[in-house]
């Protein structure tokens, strides 16, 4: 418990909630509301986290009390209730200590998740497809809230891509384990022969970008284009050009968004994932300059695979960073990826 708690270092967080309360009071706080909210959600979840571990200190200190008692007065009804105690203590602290691994002050905020079909066609797309159904369905098992911002219908089955929103507190510390080339091997249902197929898919995962002040887009950076929605097969959808695509041109980035009726929606739809996109570029850029100071440093694109999951000839879901592995493909392609996902935490490899 000591080693932990030094790890977690409570004074220097009860000074940081010491500064923002102080910025708090400052007349200026509230101009930019997206950015002061943001420090309001931060303070709340910092006065919660420091709250529960000086109750697991109170607790230590009640339990070495009750301890030191029973060693004196030995009683099997204090000794059971000591035993309950300190397997409750235990499981709480076991918690504590995984939340550490959020140590990026990003983890607390809203994942906005993509994946794109690689090559491959209609394999390729129904397999993005199948990890749309995983991601939604791990959201659900966490009461998290989902909205698909955008989607590409493949041309036969699946899709091409699609974008999705994910609110909940830490849900980009959780899934940005979840970023990079995920393969599939299976026996094909698409193919009239039902030989083997390999399909990959890349999901990228971003914080969402919060603020004002966070990115600043500036209208002449930005190429703004209507279309018309498109449905599986590439036909349109509608007969109004309602679909948006942005082009910044600076990073040369592109974003749509095709899902809403209103042109007006969709554009602050695809506005929204571009600030992220913008957001994450930058910290990729911070983090790549960093990791090469270490001596180390690892691009999660195309040619970086972290997970396979084969569904013949055996099933067996692995993942190639952590090792952590399950025969229990069922349940993983709906949506069971805790282990996955607390292994990569765990491991130290998303500080």
């Amino acid at each position: 418990m000591p080693s932990i708690w030094c790890g977690f270092d409570v004074a220097a967080k009860e000074k940081e909630i010491a500064d923002i309360e102080q910025t708090i009071i400052a007349p200026d706080f509230w101009s930019d509301a997206a950015a002061a909210q943001q420090k309001m959600r931060h303070l709340a979840e910092l006065k919660k986290t420091v709250g529960q571990w000086k109750a697991m200190e109170s607790k230590t200190v009640e339990l070495a009390e009750l301890m030191a008692l029973e060693e004196e007065s030995p009683s099997p009804t204090l000794g059971a209730e000591i035993e309950a105690e300190m397997a409750q203590l235990t499981e709480h602290v076991d918690d504590l200590e995984f939340k550490l691994a959020f140590a990026s002050p990003y983890d607390l905020r809203n994942a906005i998740l993509s994946i794109h079909a690689g090559a491959g066609g209609v394999e390729s797309q129904d397999w993005a497809e199948m990890l749309m159904r995983m991601y939604l369905g791990w959201a659900e098992q966490h009461h998290h809230k989902v909205e698909i911002l955008d989607r590409s219908p493949g041309e036969e089955a699946g899709i091409k891509s699609v974008t999705i929103e994910i609110s909940g507190d830490y849900a980009y510390g959780y899934l940005k384990s979840e970023h990079g080339v995920h393969r599939l091997i299976r026996l094909s249902p698409y193919d009239s022969d039902h030989a083997r197929h390999t399909s990959f898919a890349l999901v990228e995962v971003l914080p969402e970008a919060e603020g004002d002040s966070e990115i600043i887009l500036k209208p002449e950076d930005l190429r703004v284009e209507a279309f018309r929605s498109s449905g599986p097969g590439g036909q349109n959808v509608q007969k109004v050009s309602s679909a948006v695509r942005i082009v910044h041109i600076p990073s040369g980035l592109v974003v749509t968004s095709q899902t809403e009726r209103s042109q007006h929606q969709n554009k602050e739809i695809a506005l929204r994932i571009l600030k992220a996109r913008l957001f994450k570029l930058d910290l990729a850029k911070r983090e790549e300059e960093h990791a090469r100071l270490k001596g180390k440093f690892v691009s999660a694109e195309w040619g970086n695979q972290i997970r396979s999951y084969t569904l013949h000839p055996y099933r067996l879901v692995k993942d190639h960073r952590t090792g952590f592995e399950t025969g229990n493909t069922e349940a993983v392609l709906n949506g069971d990826l805790d282990g996955f996902i607390n292994a990569y935490l765990r491991s130290g490899m998303g500080q």
